[in-house]
């Protein structure tokens, strides 16, 4: 098992896509599939265990929509006080001697498992670890975002809708380039579901 878990954050409202009281954009299709199921496979693929996801808004069909994969759900009935909350839950439920987490947005769809394993190898990479380690694609720093366990006691203090980006801010992040632009691709509105349907991402 590796030492570095992935944290899959499927909780919140998005109120900028404009789901219902009992949907979530994260069960959007794409490919015939839900975005958060996309994520969650792409986790699976990787080094990365064990992989939690964190569910709240519309949380029962957000389980359903990842029936049959080996992952812990966690639920955060507190989702409508932001991310910042889900990302305190995921990392409560780590075990024990965890160092570190990937964590996934559930509307990224395009991060692929090899991009979470490059997040991992460069973690481990040399006599002293970074404090996090992040993708860049064309010079721009995207996600997910590998979070050392140096930082976790820093999740106490962050409220609101923060999450790991508020944790980097001065911190030794390790930047690695990737030339995959799937991790600046997330589905925020409708328009930019449509665009990623259509192939335009």
């Amino acid at each position: 098992m590796s030492e570095v878990a992935a944290l899959v954050l499927a909780a919140g409202r998005a109120s900028r896509f404009g789901a219902g009281d009992d949907d979530s954009k994260v069960l959007a299709l794409i490919d015939g599939k839900p975005l958060v199921r996309h994520v969650v496979e792409a986790a699976l693929a990787s080094r990365a265990r064990p992989v939690i996801v964190v569910a709240g808004h519309a949380g029962g069909k957000v389980c359903a929509a990842l029936d049959g994969l080996p992952v812990q759900i966690v639920d955060n009935p507190d989702y409508a006080a932001g991310m910042s909350g889900s990302l305190q839950r995921g990392v409560a439920a780590l075990p024990q001697g965890c160092g570190g987490a990937v964590v996934l947005l559930a509307d990224m769809p395009r991060v692929s498992a090899a991009i979470i394993d490059r997040l991992i190898a460069a973690f481990e990479d040399g006599a002293v670890r970074p404090a996090a380690v992040a993708p860049t694609f064309g010079g721009k720093r995207g996600n997910p975002a590998l979070i050392g366990g140096a930082l976790f006691a820093a999740l106490a203090h962050l409220s609101g809708d923060v999450g790991a980006r508020a944790l980097l801010q001065g911190a030794d992040v390790r930047e690695i380039a990737v030339d995959d632009d799937g991790v600046l691709v997330d589905v925020d509105t409708r328009e930019s579901l449509a665009r990623l349907q259509a192939g335009e991402a």
